[in-house]
């Protein structure tokens, strides 16, 4: 049985989740056979409603591996929008190349070989989502920097924030991870629920998926305060209206 969600209420949500995706179904393919650390379906999807939900025209992700989770997160994009990946491994990076070229994203996505602790300061916002997905102890370095690069209203999503339940002292009797990337995991979530600049739920979905939204005004806010205070102007007009007749 699966340590954070039975095993048949995660075949149930895999039987739902049938996004009739060639590319997508052989790049999972792939990333199985060769025992690589990609997303599953489940969480592709969480990916690719997220970013339609915030309108992402400029998305960050951390960790490309082979193009998996790209793919979800770059397929929400408009013609013009943009996804930037960092990836420290060259094969996989150019293996991810090939798999946008395939799923006819390439214009929008710019993967970039390249430790992310080092590479991040080149890389300017605003960002209206960020995926971190990549090395797990530097999950806590990075997170600052993160949150500088994301606008008011933007989201920062983490996978693997359970680690399969390894996370909650003594609840897995025989660990499989390194001690470090725990505790490096562990001090990530403190750090995130902590944080005074976002607001955070994790939702225990597949290894857990921590889902922060930045704090502040965005950059449709006056627009919308501006739309608020015309509309309320027009209806005070037509109750004057009705009481002069």
């Amino acid at each position: 049985m699966g340590q954070i969600v039975p095993d048949p209420i995660e075949r149930y949500l895999a039987a739902l989740n049938r996004l009739p995706d060639a590319v997508l179904q052989d790049v999972a393919r792939a990333g199985a056979e060769r025992n690589l650390p990609i997303i599953d379906a489940e969480v592709g999807a969480l990916l690719r409603v997220l970013a339609t939900a915030v309108g992402a025209q400029r998305i960050l992700e951390i960790g490309t591996a082979i193009g998996y989770s790209g793919i979800w997160l770059a397929g929400a994009l408009p013609p013009r929008g943009s996804l930037i990946t960092l990836e420290m491994d060259e094969t996989r990076a150019q293996i991810a190349r090939e798999n946008f070229a395939r799923a006819g994203l390439a214009d929008r996505v710019n993967v970039v070989i390249g430790d992310a602790s080092r590479m991040l300061h080149k890389l300017s916002g605003p960002f209206d989502l960020i995926f971190q997905d990549g090395d797990k102890q530097l999950y806590s370095p990075l997170l600052d920097p993160l949150v500088e690069r994301l606008r008011p209203g933007g989201l920062l999503v983490t996978d693997n924030v359970l680690w399969d339940g390894e996370v909650v002292p003594n609840f897995v009797k025989a660990p499989r991870h390194p001690p470090a990337d725990t505790r490096a995991i562990v001090e990530y979530n403190e750090r995130l629920q902590a944080h005074p600049d976002l607001i955070t739920a994790i939702v225990p979905l597949r290894d857990g998926v921590a889902i922060a939204v930045k704090r502040g005004r965005s950059e449709l806010a006056p627009l919308l305060d501006t739309l608020a205070r015309t509309t309320q102007a027009l209806r005070e007009g037509d109750f004057n209206d009705d009481a002069s007749h």
